[in-house]
């Protein structure tokens, strides 16, 4: 069938921080993000609705507030008519992207002495959430308050991108934290797993096509440690395979 409107929903793994062109500063949103993409291989209309540091509750009932900016919860702004709604959220409630930073920082931070108790600090916490129910759930309310807003909708969930390759250790990261955050990563996807297995939703397992492309890799798709809003999150070509294959998906299915 084709698809006339396309809706996109969730955090900054969806929204494309630091991909020009932006076309929402403080959303950190990018109009070369996969909804984006999707939308021009579709020929359909799309209302990008992603914040970057969105959570299900920003997702289903609670206002965000960024910068000067509120952004009303984002289930709010889904049409009718949609017939195509992707969902990408669920990271931030584990803290995942947060303890990312955090220890990036931290590493950088304690390489000099001056700056090494603030490196201390940070490496000690905040421990991430380990509970992956919360986003279980939280996937599995979203979808139903999709099809319960846009009945005639596909809802499609997509995972998160590779961050961190199984055999690279990329700087600033010492080996046992890369095991810890790659199994925090395992975590999160293993959600949209488990969302999509209860809700009998589609799902683009971002995570696994993404395999040989993370932080150090020779053609990463993610974004390495470096001093913008992008550090860590999908660069323009990892958007455009996530949208090659949800196209891909969309046409054989």
């Amino acid at each position: 069938m084709p698809y006339r409107h396309v809706v996109a929903l969730g955090s900054s793994f969806a929204s494309g921080p630091g991909i020009p062109p932006v076309v929402d500063g403080a959303a950190g949103r990018s109009g070369a993000n996969y909804a984006h993409l999707v939308a021009e291989g579709l020929g359909a209309e799309l209302t990008d609705l992603t914040v970057g540091g969105a959570t299900i509750a920003t997702v289903l009932d609670q206002p965000q507030r960024v910068a000067r900016k509120t952004f009303p919860p984002q289930l709010s702004g889904v049409p009718e008519g949609a017939d195509l709604v992707t969902v990408t959220v669920g990271g931030n409630d584990l803290g995942y992207l947060a303890t990312v930073l955090r220890l990036a920082f931290a590493n950088r931070f304690r390489r000099r002495w001056f700056t090494r108790p603030l490196g201390n600090r940070l490496a000690r916490g905040p421990v991430p959430v380990l509970d992956t129910d919360v986003v279980v759930e939280g996937l599995g309310t979203i979808v139903e308050a999709v099809r319960s807003r846009a009945p005639g909708a596909r809802v499609v969930l997509v995972d998160y991108l590779t961050i961190f390759d199984e055999k690279i250790t990329a700087e600033p990261f010492d080996d046992a934290q890369h095991r810890a955050l790659r199994a925090l990563g395992r975590r999160v996807n293993g959600a949209f797993t488990m969302a999509a297995q209860n809700t009998g939703t589609d799902l683009i397992q971002a995570s696994v096509l993404s395999a040989g492309h993370g932080v150090g890799t020779p053609e990463p798709w993610v974004n390495g440690f470096q001093a913008n809003t992008g550090a860590f999150h999908p660069n323009a070509a990892g958007m455009r395979a996530i949208a090659d294959e949800l196209l891909l998906t969309l046409a054989v299915t």
